[in-house]
């Protein structure tokens, strides 16, 4: 029983480290195959961790500070389509300093509003919700269907973008636009209006996948919380091999990476942690080099449109 409890928890863990992932991650799997790489997106989950603190203690609901938090995430994504789409800026420039401006302007809007040494932030969560029956299922059901509501919206999100990609005109328009946008243009799709689209959606996503972070993971928002998180959600879709069933679950094995420090941990062993927060980005390479399959990314990605930047 003592080795079922571990696992237990090692999922649990596992779920809990890759939800946030996965938000983001099915986002930008959606502006990516418009042809967009938001470097940017770390950005959008700090604004949206960020803002959603400050919406759930300002109206004391923690749903309304997700909502915040997606604003605030679409927001920052904005800003880089207005330059990457409309003024043919380089994506991964832009990108850059879109995350390192997002950075700084959440470390001082924190400042300013809880003073230079910050303050020990205390917010209205998200409560778990308990899925009936599925949550009781031996070992999986505290670890899948006992979780925030977010939880829920990723997986959810997966099904639902798989269809919408691969089953709709939209999502074909979108798929096109990312492989060859002259093509595109020329059937009649309005290949920038697309990629604005796609790429503030993705920031909303990653925005609540902020607001998840302060909401329902730690209760709480310090600067710089991201740790990282969007140049890993951008990770995960290349090893999900852009296909949104597949980053969900790509998001949940660089979760598991990560849990798997606190199971060696729980098991008494002494072994580096960073061995096993290697682990997801050897096989992103692996994906990426064809040893498990072959991962292709959308032919435009990352290429101004028009070439000639008029």
């Amino acid at each position: 029983m003592a080795e079922f409890a571990i696992v237990a928890a090692f999922l649990q863990a596992s779920v809990r480290l890759g939800v946030p992932l996965a938000l983001a991650a099915l986002g930008e799997t959606l502006s990516e195959r418009a042809g967009v790489i938001n470097i940017g997106l770390e950005g959008s989950i700090v604004a949206g961790a960020l803002a959603g603190a400050l919406g759930a203690l300002a109206t004391g609901s923690p749903a309304l500070g997700v909502l915040c938090g997606a604003a605030a995430g679409g927001g920052v994504a904005l800003i880089f389509a207005l330059f990457v789409v409309l003024l043919n800026t380089d994506q991964i420039i832009t990108g850059t300093a879109i995350t390192l401006g997002g950075l700084g302007f959440t470390a001082v809007v924190y400042q300013s509003r809880f003073g230079v040494t910050g303050t020990a932030l205390s917010l209205p969560t998200l409560d778990a919700w308990s899925v009936p029956l599925l949550s009781r299922l031996p070992l999986i059901g505290s670890a899948f269907f006992e979780q925030a509501p977010t939880a829920y919206l990723a997986y959810l999100a997966a099904p639902a973008l798989w269809w919408l990609l691969f089953r709709t005109r939209w999502g074909l328009e979108i798929r096109a636009v990312g492989e060859d946008p002259d093509a595109a243009a020329a059937a009649g799709v309005s290949v920038r209006l697309l990629r604005v689209v796609t790429t503030v959606v993705a920031g909303a996503a990653a925005g609540v996948a902020g607001a998840h972070l302060a909401l329902a993971h730690t209760g709480t928002f310090t600067e710089g919380m991201s740790a990282g998180k969007g140049f890993i959600a951008i990770a995960v879709v290349v090893l999900g091999r852009w296909n949104p069933p597949l980053v969900l679950l790509a998001a949940l094995l660089f979760g598991a990476a990560s849990a798997l420090q606190f199971l060696m941990q729980t098991l008494g062993l002494d072994v580096g942690y960073q061995l096993f927060l290697a682990f997801p980005y050897l096989l992103t390479l692996a994906a990426l080099a064809g040893w498990v399959g072959r991962a292709r990314a959308p032919a435009a990605l990352a290429l101004p449109w028009p070439r000639d930047g008029g």
